[in-house]
Formats: structure tokens, C-alpha cells, sequence
């Protein structure tokens, strides 16, 4: 007895967009359903429970934003966004409104299937209701003790350089909006102080953490937007 399918509803107005993820996700093993409005999506997440969404933000309907806001409101199904917009702005709100990850226009199949990866592995995870040790090259996080390691050497962090580290290591490989980090360590009342003390603790970090803080290969900087915290793979 074969397993199902996962299921990845595209909401997409651009035919030639949805042809080619059309061909791209059935021959990588994926059930394929698509939109080509906003209404129309949401439909479909309500009534065919689809296991990811890729949407487009210009759709004719209704903004992209717009459908991540309602959809946030009663679903957690993880959603990658598809944008032509490369401005800063547009990734971040994408981002604080809880997309899952953006590719922007134009992107290759592999790009799209390692982020379609990557999301499913986040939602294992968050299923499985455990702090699994996180292992990362030679960075190593234990979460029950509190412990983070490299190259078998135990790193003293101070508390707030933990918080941060372990946040951005629940979202690896994802961008991690510089608002839901300040967020994370200080509430929703931080103010433009923890902005610089937010930078501070990402230089103290890579100087503990990376061998060339000057090139991180980890704690990566996302120009405007945040940070990545990038796995080797």
C-alpha cells in the first residue's frame, strides 16, 4: 500500500508559472492542485486540507498579504511565497504575516524543492512537540541542558546570545525578520534600543561562534529583512 501523496496547492495567476510547477512538483512526487485568485485559494485550503501552499502576491483578486493575514487567522499550514517584488518591504511584511519562506521571480525547480523540503522537515518537527539536539557541521545546541558546543568545545553564551541563537536554529534555512527576533527576546513593547543591542548580540555571537566572523557560515545577515541561520547540508 503506497503512502499519499503530499498535496501543494499553487495560487498563481500566471499560466506559464503554474505550467511549469505544474511539471516540476508531479515529477519530484508531489499531488498538485492550483488557484488563480485569492478566493479561489482559500477554497480550495478549506475544502482539499492541502498540506503546503506556494502563492503568488500579486494575485488579481486580493493581495497576497492580504490572503496570508486571513489565512493566519485559522490555518498554520505552512506557505512559501512566490514575488516578483524584490523590494525589502514587501519580504518582510511576506514574512511577519507568517509566510514560511519567499523565492523571488525569477527561481529555479531545485531552490523551490529544497524550501518545499525544509518546510515539511519544520512542520515534523513542531509536530513532534520535542527540543531535539541540534546539529549543525561542528555547532552543536542542546536545548535540555542549555548547552552549545563547537568543534567539541563548550561556548559560553550569555542568556539573551542563547535566545537568539536557539531562535534563529527553530528556523533554519529561513528568514528570520529582524521584528520577530526582537520580538522573541523582548516583547512586543522592545524599542529602538534592542535594534542596536539586537546587532550587538549577532557580532558577539559570531565571534564566539564562527570561524571567520568576517565570512559567517552560519548566522548569515539577510540585507533589510534579518538573518538566516544557514545548515550545511
Amino acid at each position: 500500500m503506497t503512502s499519499k501523496l503530499p498535496t501543494i496547492l499553487v495560487i498563481e495567476d500566471d499560466s506559464t508559472i503554474r505550467r511549469f510547477l505544474r511539471v516540476g512538483l508531479k515529477n519530484h512526487g508531489y499531488s498538485y492542485r492550483e488557484a488563480i485568485s485569492g478566493k479561489e485559494g482559500l477554497a480550495e485550503v478549506v475544502d482539499r486540507n492541502p498540506d503546503m501552499v506556494i502563492l503568488d502576491l500579486g494575485l488579481p483578486d486580493m493581495d497576497g498579504l492580504k490572503f496570508l493575514k486571513e489565512l493566519r487567522g485559522w490555518s498554520k499550514i505552512p506557505v512559501i511565497v512566490l514575488t516578483a517584488r524584490d523590494l525589502e518591504k514587501d519580504k518582510i511584511a511576506a514574512l511577519d504575516e507568517g509566510a514560511d519562506d519567499y523565492l523571488t521571480k525569477p527561481f529555479g525547480i531545485g531552490e523551490l524543492l529544497a524550501r518545499i523540503r525544509l518546510a515539511f522537515r519544520h512542520v515534523k518537527m513542531q509536530e513532534s512537540g520535542t527540543e531535539p539536539v541540534f546539529q549543525n557541521g561542528s555547532l552543536r545546541i542542546d536545548p535540555v541542558r542549555r548547552q552549545v558546543f563547537v568543534q567539541g568545545s563548550e561556548i559560553h553564551l550569555t542568556p539573551t546570545e542563547y535566545k537568539v541563537l536557539v531562535f534563529l536554529a527553530k528556523h533554519a534555512d529561513r528568514v528570520v525578520t529582524q521584528h520577530q527576533l526582537l520580538q522573541e527576546i523582548w516583547g512586543p513593547k522592545y524599542s529602538e534600543d534592542h535594534n542596536k543591542n539586537l546587532r550587538f548580540h549577532m557580532h558577539q555571537l559570531r565571534h564566539k561562534l564562527e570561524e571567520d566572523p568576517a565570512q559567517p557560515k552560519w548566522l548569515i545577515n539577510e540585507p533589510g529583512v534579518g538573518y538566516r541561520f544557514k545548515l550545511e547540508w
